[in-house]
């Protein structure tokens, strides 16, 4: 089979980690770099040793006639985007979240079903060796669960640019909470119920209409229920940026931080530094009958390897034609919670699913 032609839409951290992977896969050509930002597009071209660049996306899409385009761009153009390359008969790999509405998101599943088109979200966790058996573990401690989750970031100069252009479309709790409610999801593999949140603006540098800290609950039909907290900007604690810790009636399992400084950059949103496993059986004298254990997680792969699973797994399902329909199902439902939770804080009602 002939290498599939890739059009890579967005030069910033996650085009440039696909771009990689696109580049390193034989199952893939990059035909062309598409960015609104000269110096990241010319940048990137340079570093992976030339590629024609584009500032304009349908331009680039009409010149190169890809099989795939990957879009790496801010969130308030995905369904855009998305929606061309499905029509122009593309498959379509798209950075999370999928769209800024419940509707839209739905709309490119029935369009990449009617087309018969494979349509890869960005849920990176989902191939994260560590996340799995962090999953996997969860599982094991019994129902019902309570899921505590955060990624607090302290950001400044490009990053917090960045940060407050992703607030132009949408929260720091729909940005990254789609990742954590599709994990939580994935662990009590029930339905959720209803979801309530709180939120503030720190930063008289958004817009006014914005928070740039959240934090929600959703409940599950089985009982379990999941917190997440996240929060943009210079203000941002560095003493709680990190909790991943999973409770159940048998233990709990815990991922434990990566050292300080990490999370500075893109690898510290994916790196762990471990699993602790607790068991919470007592003996007749009421004491633990097992030790903690300690899950090594030192050979997982860094972000970049990370994006190169996904790619893998984009390649996959083209090749094999692989059913995406819960995938498709799972990425619109983690969207729908994370938008729910959004309407909370706006209204301060706790919004049933």
């Amino acid at each position: 089979m002939a290498a599939l032609r890739v059009l890579v839409v967005g030069c910033g951290h996650m085009g440039r980690s696909h771009a990689l992977a696109y580049r390193q896969l034989s199952g893939f050509e990059i035909v062309g770099l598409v960015s609104r930002t000269e110096k990241s597009r010319e940048s990137l071209s340079q570093e992976l040793g030339g590629y024609p660049t584009y500032a304009d996306f349908e331009k680039a899409l009409a010149a190169t006639k890809p099989d795939v385009v990957s879009i790496n761009t801010y969130p308030d153009t995905h369904y855009t985007y998305a929606k061309a390359s499905l029509e122009a008969g593309c498959h379509v790999f798209l950075e999370k979240p999928m769209a800024t509405t419940v509707a839209d998101a739905q709309d490119l599943v029935n369009l990449a079903r009617e087309k018969e088109l494979k349509l890869v979200v960005g849920y990176i966790l989902r191939v994260h060796p560590s996340w799995t058996k962090f999953v996997e573990t969860a599982r094991s401690l019994g129902k019902p669960l309570v899921m505590r989750m955060n990624l607090n970031q302290q950001s400044s100069a490009d990053q917090w640019h960045t940060h407050k252009q992703l607030m132009q479309s949408m929260s720091p709790i729909v940005d990254c909470g789609v990742h954590y409610v599709d994990i939580m999801c994935s662990m009590t593999q029930s339905t959720p119920v209803s979801v309530s949140a709180i939120g503030v603006r720190l930063s008289e540098e958004i817009d006014s209409e914005m928070y740039n800290y959240g934090q929600l609950q959703v409940r599950f039909k089985d009982g379990s229920v999941g917190w997440y907290e996240a929060g943009w900007g210079p203000m941002m604690s560095e003493t709680a940026t990190f909790i991943k810790d999973v409770i159940g009636p048998k233990g709990s399992v815990s991922i434990t931080d990566t050292p300080k400084g990490a999370s500075d950059d893109v690898e510290g949103h994916t790196q762990t530094g471990g699993l602790i496993l607790h068991h919470g059986q007592l003996n007749e004298q009421g004491k633990f009958i097992n030790s903690d254990e300690r899950i090594d997680t030192a050979a997982e792969p860094d972000h970049d390897g990370l994006c190169r699973l996904e790619q893998e797994y984009l390649l996959r399902t083209i090749t094999e034609n692989e059913s995406l329909e819960d995938h498709w199902k799972d990425a619109v439902n983690s969207l729908r919670i994370v938008l729910a939770a959004d309407e909370s804080v706006r209204t301060g009602m706790t919004i049933s699913l």
